[in-house]
């Protein structure tokens, strides 16, 4: 819903809250793909900067305060009801309590009941972002920890034979299946797809992972029979150290029905296109996403055609407003998420 963020963006940018932060103090850095952190790589002190300016607008914060109710009257926010009995008047409400993902945190998805009760739509929450389960779960098991660097992915709908995403980078195996960076951009495409989870559930969405997309199927079999003959006395389980880590070749050998012990010398050329097509298309099949809890965002939330993308004021309750990850707009990882809070929480 990138649209709907125009205004938002407009009104408070990234230079914006770069400026922000600076006057509270904090200097940043960029780093690999424009990325900002805080030169003291420390989350906290953004954290505390953003303290420092609510102290110098003497903004009072209120803990251990839960909100259950917000207060309408003649179709006007006009308080709250918190801690079950008390109350609060104000002229405006801003509800910004996050989304589903990480609860630790405080976001627990009580916002949208709130939003509810006041008859706003809440678009279906699935989690965004997150990493993937994998039906070879034994493979994955069995490859736990191991981190690939340099790979390619494709993510595909084998029903239609339909490119849905494709990437290139660093993932990572673990006892469910699949995570890291490609992984958790690829589950944003995944999560809006037509009809996913009777796709998954039908084993209908492939992961295709290129372990060598730097070279062709001919540089690749040239590299292997320079590898073949320089090892050609070795078993096969011991001659793809070269080209592959460790914790993969058992899984790949497994897969190609080769015997281990096999020497290299006696590997057919058949058996070796098989390698190459394995290295080119090591296939999984997706079985679903991890919990919302391990989302890194919510997909879905209060939906946008019921805010004002001017003001982000309710369009059903007066001096009603929402901002951040509540309202049904979410991106990929890279601090793009955290720009629509502020964008949003500015506005």
């Amino acid at each position: 819903n990138g649209r709907f963020l125009y205004s938002a963006f407009n009104n408070f940018n990234n230079n914006d809250i770069i400026k922000l932060l600076k006057e509270e103090g904090l200097e940043v850095k960029e780093e690999r793909g424009n990325r900002i952190f805080p030169v003291t790589d420390n989350a906290r002190d953004v954290l505390n900067a953003l303290l420092r300016k609510m102290k110098k607008l003497k903004i009072e914060i209120k803990l251990k305060s839960k909100v259950n109710k917000i207060i309408v009257e003649e179709n006007r926010a006009v308080g709250i009801i918190y801690n079950d009995k008390e109350k609060l008047y104000a002229n405006k409400i801003i509800l910004a309590t996050g989304g589903k993902s990480y609860p630790t945190t405080g976001s627990t998805g009580e916002g949208y009941k709130i939003a509810k009760e006041l008859g706003h739509t809440i678009n279906e929450i699935k989690p965004s972002l997150v990493p993937l389960e994998i039906y070879q779960k034994n493979e994955c098991k069995a490859m736990q920890g191991l981190s690939l660097r340099n790979i390619g992915i494709k993510i595909m709908d084998s029903e239609k034979n339909k490119l849905i995403y494709e990437d290139f980078g660093e993932m990572l195996f673990a006892h469910f299946g699949v995570s890291g960076p490609v992984i958790i951009s690829s589950s944003a495409h995944l999560v809006r797809y037509k009809n996913i989870d009777e796709l998954l559930k039908n084993r209908k969405i492939n992961l295709s992972i290129d372990l060598k997309p730097a070279l062709t199927k001919e540089k690749l079999d040239d590299r292997i029979l320079r590898d073949f003959n320089d090892l050609k006395n070795k078993q096969v389980k011991n001659s793809l150290d070269k080209l592959l880590p460790q914790k993969i070749i058992p899984v790949v050998l497994d897969r190609l029905n080769i015997d281990k012990n096999k020497q290299v010398n006696q590997i057919t050329k058949e058996e070796r296109l098989k390698i190459i097509a394995i290295l080119k298309n090591f296939k999984l099949e997706i079985s679903g996403f991890r919990p919302i809890e391990e989302a890194i965002i919510t997909a879905g939330g209060i939906s946008i055609k019921e805010i004002n993308p001017k003001t982000m004021e309710s369009k059903i309750v007066q001096n009603l407003y929402f901002a951040g990850e509540i309202i049904d707009v979410d991106a990929y990882t890279g601090g793009f998420n955290l720009q629509i809070a502020f964008s949003t929480g500015y506005t």
